[in-house]
């Protein structure tokens, strides 16, 4: 006798007993379409060469015999081999007391302000920025504020340091290169903010990496500033990001104070041994690096000649415009398959650095929409 499968009550969103504040929001995300020339997200267009890929599948193996059993919780060689490459990127030593890792760098800023954020306190960042920065903010249940940043998209002193007055906020973040304009930050600037604000200061630099030349990193001003965390990712530079790893350097008793927000064993053993057979091929990942910088100048040079206004940028993307109907230019890329991404004010657009013929689809798809083909 066979039984009628059980019958399911259909529900809406609105009708279940949803957060406030959640009421309306939608998911963050960018489009996913399969498309010829995906230029949306920021990735490292270059995959890892076969022997990389089969040192990965050897770690991800080794780690395979032993997923009976839980991963290290506190990742202690992971975190070693972090604070090696940092400290070669950067010249600064340090220790894996001084590092710590999450899924991706959204779930290390979460985890910043699951520790000094939360009801009653206000995080702060300057807009345009990184739509996220408000949504971690929200899921924590934490204020936000937002600042201003100035016509080419850069840090005006004294409004930021008026708006730290007027905020007195438990967590600044601070985006160099900031996504989605590409402006670094000179180090001067941080250490005022460090000098002015009450609580933490977080200098996001997830695309460190395609700094120009002469541009210095933030983790240079760790060990005179115990209040500042300087978060970075696996996922750009390195092409990793489907491995989702991203990690910070901190203040010892800053990463002690994570260490108490994060979830029990929140870093898989196979997310562990690809981030360090990543690491361990770390000259071979980066080894494109220079040529997307390359290009990232010469396609700011290519819409700077077309009378476009084109962002300089440290990172592997570009902000350009303004066009009256930015959605119009982008859905005609689309059309033309060419997917970029719709970032920044009105007006905006932002295109990933890729490879060579992806970049020369580009330039022919954006004539094409422009007219100038």
């Amino acid at each position: 006798m066979h039984t009628a499968p059980p019958r399911w009550v259909e529900t809406t969103l609105e009708e279940l007993p949803l957060r406030p504040e959640l009421r309306g929001e939608q998911p963050y995300g960018a489009p996913q379409l399969d498309v010829p020339v995906q230029l949306n997200v920021n990735e490292n267009p270059y995959p890892p060469s076969p022997r990389v890929v089969a040192d990965i599948a050897a770690a991800v193996a080794a780690a395979a015999a032993g997923l009976n059993r839980y991963p290290d919780r506190e990742f202690r060689a992971l975190r070693a081999d972090l604070a090696a490459y940092l400290g070669e990127d950067t010249g600064l030593a340090l220790t894996a007391d001084q590092l710590w890792a999450a899924n991706g760098s959204n779930e290390v800023l979460q985890q910043v302000l699951q520790a000094f954020g939360g009801p009653g306190r206000t995080a702060l960042g300057f807009a345009p920025h990184y739509p996220m920065y408000p949504e971690y903010s929200r899921n924590t249940l934490t204020g936000w504020a937002a600042g201003r940043r100035t016509a080419d998209f850069g840090l005006d002193p004294g409004h930021v340091l008026e708006t730290v007055a007027e905020q007195r906020p438990a967590v600044v973040f601070l985006t160099s290169p900031n996504n989605p304009t590409g402006t670094a930050l000179p180090l001067e600037l941080i250490e005022q903010v460090l000098a002015a604000a009450p609580g933490m200061v977080l200098v996001d630099e997830a695309y460190a990496e395609f700094r120009r030349d002469g541009v210095p990193s933030a983790v240079t001003l760790l060990p005179a500033h115990p209040r500042l965390i300087v978060s970075r990712t696996m996922s750009k530079a390195f092409a990793l990001a489907g491995g989702r790893l991203g990690y910070l350097a901190a203040n010892a008793a800053v990463v002690d104070a994570l260490r108490i927000v994060r979830l029990p064993y929140h870093l898989s053993a196979v997310t562990q041994a690809t981030a360090r057979a990543s690491l361990a091929n770390r000259a071979e990942l980066l080894g494109r690096v220079a040529e997307l910088r390359a290009e990232r100048d010469a396609t700011v040079d290519w819409l700077r000649g077309l009378g476009l206004t084109a962002a300089d940028s440290d990172a592997n993307f570009v902000l350009f415009g303004t066009f009256p109907d930015r959605r119009a230019v982008w859905q005609g890329l689309l059309d033309r398959g060419v997917l970029i991404r719709e970032a920044g004010p009105d007006g905006w657009l932002r295109v990933s650095i890729g490879t060579p013929a992806e970049m020369a689809a580009f330039r022919a798809a954006l004539s094409a929409v422009l007219g100038r083909a």
